[in-house]
C-alpha cells in the first residue's frame, strides 16, 4: 500500500527564480534528469556518491520548490518528477533545461 505524503509536497511549483535556483545545482539537475528518463525512483537508486545527509538536502530542496514529489512505499521513499505541474506553470522550461543537459553531457 502506498502512502502519499501530501503535507511535504507543495501545491504548485515555486516561483521561477526558486525553480531555476534549485535546478542550477549539478546534483539536483542529475536527480531531475534521472527521474525524467527513468521515471519514479527510490532515494537510494540514483547512484550519486555523496554522504546521505547531503543527498537528503538536495531531495529536500527539489521537494520544497515543487520540482519533485515523494510517496512512501513501505520503507522505501519513491520520488517522482512533477513534470505536468512544472509544464503547466512554466511551459517548456523543463524540456529546455533537460535538452541543455543532454547537449553538455
Amino acid at each position: 500500500m502506498t502512502k502519499r505524503s501530501k503535507n511535504k509536497d507543495r501545491e504548485a511549483p515555486g516561483k521561477l527564480v526558486e525553480v531555476l535556483r534549485a535546478l542550477s545545482d549539478p546534483v539536483r539537475l542529475e536527480i531531475v534528469r534521472q527521474l525524467s528518463v527513468e521515471g519514479d525512483k527510490a532515494c537510494s537508486s540514483f547512484g550519486i556518491e555523496m554522504p546521505k545527509s547531503s543527498l537528503s538536502h538536495h531531495f529536500r530542496v527539489l521537494r520544497q520548490f515543487g520540482i519533485i514529489a515523494f510517496e512512501h512505499q513501505g520503507t522505501v521513499i519513491m520520488n517522482r518528477l512533477r513534470s505536468e505541474d512544472l509544464n503547466e506553470q512554466f511551459p517548456g522550461l523543463l524540456t529546455s533545461v533537460l535538452a541543455a543537459v543532454k547537449k553538455v553531457t
